[in-house]
Parts: C-alpha cells; structure tokens; sequence
C-alpha cells in the first residue's frame, strides 16, 4: 500500500501531534508492505524534515490577526496536495489531526481529543471556525478513525454517532533510547547551565493554556513547606499558547519569587534530559487524549503527581499518584509525600518504567498498518 500521510504539522516545532507524527512515520517504515509519501504543506517527500520550518511561528502569530489566514493557507495547501497526487500513485491518505484534506479514496483520520469540544476558548477563533467546518465532514468520510485511547474512542462514538468497529485505539508510544533513567554525572553538564541539579526540581510540560491547568501546580508547590519549595524549584517546559489573565499573573508572581523557573521550549533532546533529571512530574491537566508527558517520566523513572481525569488513569494506571481537578491541597500532599518518603518514590518509579514498557511505538504502527488494512477493504 502507498499511504499519503500528511506530514505539515511538522512545519511547527514539535509539540504532541508533531511527536506522534514524527514517532509513527519512523515505526510504519519498518512495516512490510507499506510505502510512505509525506505531504509537507508546500511539497512532498519520503523523508521527516529535521527541525521546524524556518519563520513558523512567526507566521503562526501573524495568522492570528489575519482575518481568513487559515482558509488561505488550506486552498493552498489543498492546490499543492492536488498537483502532488498527479505524479504519484496513492492507495490511501492519513490525515493525523483536525485539519483533513479533500481526497478521492479511502482515508484514515486521527483525532487525539475533542479538545475543541470541551475547551473552545483554548482556540483562536478563526481556527476553531475552520476545524468545527472541516472535522466533521472528516469523520463523515473516514472509512477508519484512529484515537490513542478507550477514553478518546468513547466520546468520539458519542459525540458523532459512529459504531465501534469504526474507532480504532492505538495507544502511543515513547522513544527507549530517548527517555529512560539516567546517571545524575552524565546530566550534570546539560543541566548545570540551566541552573539546576539532577533529582532536585519538579516539572511541569505543557503549552502555556487554560487547558494545561498549570495555575494548579503553581499554587500547590506555592503551599509547600519553604524548606520543600527552596529544595525543589517547580521548572516549566513548553511553548507560549493561549494564556489567560489568572494563569499570566500566577506565573509572573511566582517566577518573581524565584521558586518557579520558565524554560520555555524544548527540543526533543534537551527535554529527555529534563525529564531524567526531575525528582517528580507535576501534570495537572483537566483533559488529555492520552498524556504523552506522563508516559515519558514514567519511561524515565519520574513518578508523576496528576488529575484523575479523561485518558490520564488510562496510561499510568498504578503508577501514578492521583489528584481530583481543582484539589490544590490534595496536589501539595501527593507532592510532599513522594518528596519526604523514599520508599514510596522508588516503588512508583519502578512501577512507571514496566508500565511505560507496555507503550511502544512499534505497536501502534503495528495498529495504524492494521487499520490501513481495513479501510481499503472499506
């Protein structure tokens, strides 16, 4: 089979669908019988780009302020996909996210979450217009939809009225060679320059939005003992989003206090040492489809600290250390109790690395390759 899969996202740095993307391009090249061709936005080609389009974000932030920027950018996309299919022979398209181009035969769409759903006011609203115009005639012609979780596959039957056999989970996966334990030596030179000190800070990854909920775990570290809250920094990883006016003040106060540290974003070998190098994982969020972070520190054996909510108990199962949404105070004693007790942390570490075994990437091409199978049966 030759499968068109739409690669654009990757114009942007990498945040989850661009890991997923990036990820299950590289797992699907090792299935027999697949043939991948990579639409790039302005071109095509058989190989993942290595690093973000140059000017992106950039571009992102001025489509913000343009009215219709984003049903421009999508003719053209749309013009160049067109004019590539001529010259290639295509059995099947992959469209991984909200955004599915017009293509005439079988088509597989990925929705990771109906963020868009839940959480409208995360979106600019030009782009929530686009994606409410384009994700339901999406579904409507999928012969197969791909979601990361039973969580995810749930709502997505409900919410459009599909049969089960239509919804297909294909859990995620983590990179072993990225994100496993490492010797506190071996990161003492990359974390040195960042101010910090392997197995004495706490983490926070996200984009900067109401959804991440990160307000929360800026209030818990603030109730932690001083002694606590000195010790361990609470260190945030991720690209600016849509911020609101409660999260933009929390921040600001609690950097200026010195206890909170930004570090903005990451690459993808740079937040592997972050993640090793932290004593837990904070992870807050009112919503995820799956929780890619949560799986990478246990991969790396961090416990995490995280609200019990949509797809999160789904991936960390007993591992975690689970907090109801909106429990500031719970979130502070989940985190003072792996910090003051050893035993406990060491036991949910151990547990986190054999339960991330569980998420490979191999299986979910294993499962996406499967699917393809399906969809051109019809």
């Amino acid at each position: 089979m030759r499968i068109a899969f739409n690669a654009r996202i990757l114009q942007a740095p990498r945040t989850g669908i661009g890991q997923y993307v990036a990820a299950l391009c590289n797992a699907l090249v090792e299935q027999p019988g697949l043939d991948l061709e990579l639409f790039h936005g302005w071109g095509w080609d058989r190989q993942l780009p290595q690093a973000a389009l140059p000017g992106y974000s950039r571009w992102s932030a001025a489509a913000k302020r343009v009215p219709g920027a984003y049903r421009i950018r999508r003719w053209l996309e749309q013009s160049r996909f067109d004019t590539g299919l001529q010259r290639r022979t295509v059995d099947l398209y992959h469209e991984p996210s909200l955004w599915p181009l017009e293509f005439d035969g079988p088509m597989v769409m990925t929705l990771h979450d109906l963020t868009h759903v839940h959480y409208p006011q995360t979106q600019p609203r030009d782009r929530l217009a686009e994606i409410e115009r384009l994700v339901g005639s999406g579904v409507e012609r999928a012969q197969r939809i791909l979601v990361d979780s039973t969580f995810v596959a749930d709502e997505v039957c409900r919410h459009f009225g599909l049969p089960n056999e239509r919804v297909v989970v294909a859990p995620l996966g983590h990179d072993p060679m990225r994100f496993h334990s490492r010797p506190t030596a071996s990161l003492r030179p990359f974390l040195e320059p960042l101010g910090l000190a392997a197995g004495a800070y706490l983490l926070c990854v996200g984009t900067l939005e109401p959804r991440k909920n990160l307000e929360m775990a800026v209030k818990a570290h603030g109730l932690l003992p001083d002694r606590l809250r000195a010790a361990f920094p609470l260190v945030i990883a991720g690209m600016p989003g849509w911020r609101n006016k409660p999260l933009d003040e929390a921040l600001d106060k609690a950097v200026a206090s010195g206890h909170v540290r930004m570090l903005g974003y990451l690459g993808d070998e740079e937040l592997a040492r972050v993640f090793a190098g932290a004593r837990l994982l904070v992870f807050p969020s009112l919503y995820e489809g799956f929780g890619l972070p949560v799986l990478e520190a246990m991969a790396s054996g961090v416990p995490v600290v995280m609200t019990r909510t949509s797809a999160l108990p789904e991936v960390a199962g007993a591992a975690g250390t689970y907090v109801e949404p909106g429990d500031v105070q719970g979130m502070r004693q989940g985190i003072v109790d792996l910090l003051e007790d050893p035993s406990r942390w060491q036991r949910l570490s151990e547990a986190g690395i054999d339960r991330a075994k569980n998420f490979t990437w191999q299986r979910c091409a294993e499962i996406t390759a499967m699917t393809y199978r399906q969809a051109m049966r019809g």
